[in-house]
């Protein structure tokens, strides 16, 4: 039994005052200090204790445009009783000890504020067996409790099968209990989950603001969508962005890029994007970082090899770093327009890194904002597509160093804000872009931020992963984590970035036709061995080729998961127990994973390997690749060779996909492939497909797109599939839509086929009974339509 641990244990305890309502929030007057309960969207409540002496920051994780709601406020017993929706806060007056109700339901309980001259923060009670998520980026397992976590973003380079420290943590739980705690404080510290008292968990900081955020739900996918409409909810990516990629570390010259971009197209591999590592404005790794600008003798037009580029379907996004090397072209103009964070003298806070002696700029700095965007304006307006901010934990950031902080107006430690330098960067860029490029969907990736980064378009990367099985092993845990808190286009370089000395055949084609199922398709490393297919041998390209162009195929079916995650939160790949919230064992898997409402995906991960052992959710599940029916809720062996890892399709499921493209220039779902997979077990199933022009940024808000609805009733000898439309239309929308309706698992040939009560002539359909598969052609006008099958 855990003991009662006074809520505050600062220097002297705290003494109940007084307490009162200002416009729905509670604000608790203590001995100490306030403590304010805010309601917020979502079934959330923020707890902000506010200790005389004490300084705050604004908030970082709350959305600038969530509003708070109007609590609800009962006192009995001693108590204050702060209502929000589902959630209760209840206060104790006496120790002020917070417990936290979802109805009638006990979930947490708040037992400790702690402020010492060394750290501050709080501490909750944990119930037996109850399994905790969480931290951000770690190398743990999915259940972190028994765990203490440093909360510092911190590169680890060549990791690979266990890490505690990686670039981008996060200060926020999830619980099997369907709760999140969200600590809104970006100061350097550490969570605890049962490390050092196996019933607590423990936030603790070195500074900062002493907030933070519950939110509770019914279920998970609620409880995600609660968590971003707090923080913010993912800006659709544009259509590109789910393309393939050619990117190293790095390309040196304008014709070597051309050259590989050529290579591509001539290879037959569709791509959609040419990523630029620092070699565009330097010579060399060391010296150059800051300059921000072409190096023309390497890049001599670059402005014409972009837009050559882009003729031929293929966007360009060159790297940036935030630190201003004092040898870089632009180090005294950053000087002179004082954009250097400061040491305690108030002159440019200089060290020595990898890349050199530098400074770094103070994005929190209003002035250094407008100098820093600049140069991403330049490049805008030059063709680049995107943005690609590298080193932004920041990777070296001195805990003395200064940062001015516009939004409160005073210096703050970099110890204080550094989790939150990714953030702001990303922020910066994002607004910034919003007003140069209106309707523009922002590009950003970036391998650090905070909670709720997500909503400037934040696109991370899991960092340096070693070029190995072991640096391939911990990828998917890393993504379902991330994807949890809001950050759904957490992917990793594809192949592995760091070392290797000789090109491991299997590994590679493992990792890339894994890729093709995480949420952006980037192989990049660094250029001893080509990341690139189209420089291997034709085995491997051959193999490759085919699952790069499924990726094309699929992204009808991927930009569909795109919408709902901008609509939702709901991730793109999500934790098998989403399927089956009953058995929370599933928490634990962290080698398979569903990829949107239709497929399961198990990545081979180990070499030689001839089939793979597969626990699957409960449901009836086929493999995609044979038709191979599995009946769920056991383990089976699924047979594999080099050219397919395990993909499931789930019995009742719609996948629509299209014919391969060579980039997303040239994509249109004019001509539909719609796959279902009927099974007795589905009796009635439904999906969805959206569609828009792939590039306006209100395509959502405005309503200028179509969103497919598809509904099946499955009667044994009967069938019938519905498909309508919501939505206004788009530029781009065809006028018609010949679809191929593909039905899986379907034992008997046709008595009759109906479209819109007109019999289907027989030209029009044909029946594969080795296979199992019926195939009906059709013209759809987008009129609410049935098809019956007898």
């Amino acid at each position: 039994m855990l003991a009662l641990t006074s809520c505050v244990t600062s220097r002297q305890s705290s003494e109940y005052v007084s307490h009162s309502m200002e416009n729905g929030v509670l604000v608790v007057e203590t001995s100490r200090g306030k403590i304010q309960l805010t309601a917020l969207p979502g079934d959330s409540i923020e707890v902000h204790h506010m200790e005389n002496g004490v300084k705050q920051l604004p908030s970082f994780a709350i959305s600038e445009t969530s509003r708070s709601e109007k609590g609800e406020l009962q006192e009995k017993n001693n108590q204050l009783f702060f209502r929000n929706g589902n959630l209760e806060a209840v206060i104790n007056k006496k120790n002020f000890e917070i417990r936290f109700f979802r109805g009638a339901e006990l979930i947490s309980r708040q037992i400790a504020y702690f402020h010492t001259d060394k750290n501050l923060g709080f501490n909750f009670e944990l119930t037996d067996k109850e399994k905790i998520m969480g931290g951000g980026q770690r190398v743990l397992g999915m259940d972190r409790r028994g765990h203490r976590m440093p909360l510092y973003n911190r590169a680890h380079y060549g990791y690979t099968t266990e890490s505690n420290q990686m670039y981008y943590s996060l200060p926020a739980i999830m619980s099997d209990k369907k709760y999140m705690i969200v600590f809104d404080n970006s100061a350097s510290g550490f969570l605890d989950i049962g490390k050092t008292n196996k019933d607590v968990l423990s936030f603790e900081a070195v500074g900062g603001r002493t907030a933070y955020i519950v939110s509770t739900a019914k279920n998970f996918p609620k409880l995600i969508n609660n968590y971003v409409e707090l923080t913010g909810k993912q800006p659709l990516p544009p259509r590109w962005a789910f393309g393939n990629y050619a990117s190293r570390f790095g390309y040196k010259t304008e014709k070597q890029v051309r050259e590989t971009v050529d290579k591509f197209i001539q290879e037959d591999f569709p791509l959609d994007t040419v990523i630029l590592d620092l070699y565009w404005f330097g010579p060399d790794i060391k010296g150059h970082v800051g300059n921000l600008d072409w190096d023309r003798s390497a890049f001599p037009t670059p402005e014409k090899m972009i837009d050559d580029l882009k003729q031929k379907g293929v966007k360009t996004i060159a790297i940036t770093e935030p630190f201003i090397l004092s040898s870089s072209k632009n180090w005294q103009e950053a000087v002179d327009n004082k954009v250097i964070a400061k040491d305690e003298k108030g002159e440019p806070y200089r060290y020595d890194f990898y890349f050199g002696n530098t400074g770094l700029v103070d994005v929190f700095d209003k002035n250094a904002q407008q100098w820093f965007w600049q140069h991403y304006q330049k490049l805008f307006e030059q063709g680049t597509a995107g943005t690609w901010g590298d080193l932004g934990e920041p990777e070296v950031h001195p805990d003395d160093i200064l940062h001015y902080f516009s939004a409160a107006e005073r210096n703050v430690r970099g110890d204080e804000i550094h989790n939150a330098y990714g953030h702001q960067w990303a922020k910066m860029v994002y607004e910034n872009q919003r007003e140069f490029q209106p309707q523009t969907r922002p590009f950003i990736m970036m391998r650090s931020g905070f909670a709720g980064s997500q909503r400037f378009g934040i696109i991370p990367w899991t960092g340096d992963v070693s070029r190995s099985w072991g640096g391939l092993k911990p990828q998917v845990e890393l993504s379902l984590q991330m994807g949890l808190f809001g950050l759904a286009y957490t992917h990793s370089d594809l192949g592995g970035f760091a070392g290797g000395t000789t090109f491991d055949k299997e590994l590679y084609i493992r990792w890339l036709q894994y890729g093709v199922f995480q949420p952006v398709y980037r192989p990049h490393a660094q250029d001893n061995i080509a990341p690139e297919p189209v420089f291997h041998d034709k085995e491997t390209k051959d193999i490759i080729r085919e699952f790069v162009k499924l990726r094309y195929q699929m992204l009808p079916y991927i930009y569909t998961m795109a919408y709902q995650n901008s609509t939702t939160g709901m991730p793109l790949m999500r934790p098998l127990f989403f399927s089956d919230e009953s058995n929370l064992d599933l928490i634990d898997n962290k080698t398979s994973y569903l990829w949107g409402d239709s497929l399961l995906i198990s990545p081979v991960v180990e070499p030689g390997i001839t089939s793979q052992s597969l626990s699957l959710p409960t449901g009836v599940w086929f493999d995609y690749w044979n038709g191979t029916k599995y009946q769920g809720s056991q383990t089976v062996d699924i047979p594999v060779d080099l050219k397919k890892i395990p993909v499931l399709v789930k019995a009742g499921a719609f996948l629509p996909m299209i014919e391969s493209i060579q980039s997303t220039k040239d994509y249109s779902s004019g001509n539909l492939i719609l796959h279902y997979y009927s099974d007795d077990s589905a009796s009635e199933s439904k999906g969805m497909m959206y569609e828009d022009d792939g590039e306006s940024f209100d395509s959502i808000q405005s309503g200028a797109h179509e969103l497919l609805r598809f509904k099946a009733k499955n009667q044994r000898k009967h069938l019938e599939i519905e498909i309508k439309r919501e939505g206004k239309g788009y530029r781009t929308m065809p006028a018609s839509r010949k679809v191929s309706l593909v039905i899986h698992n379907w034992n008997r040939k046709p008595e009759s086929i109906e479209f819109n009560d007109e019999e289907v002539p027989a030209d029009q359909f044909t029946y594969d009974s080795a296979l199992n598969q019926l195939e009906v052609s059709i013209v759809w006008n987008h009129e609410k339509s049935l098809l019956v099958i007898k």
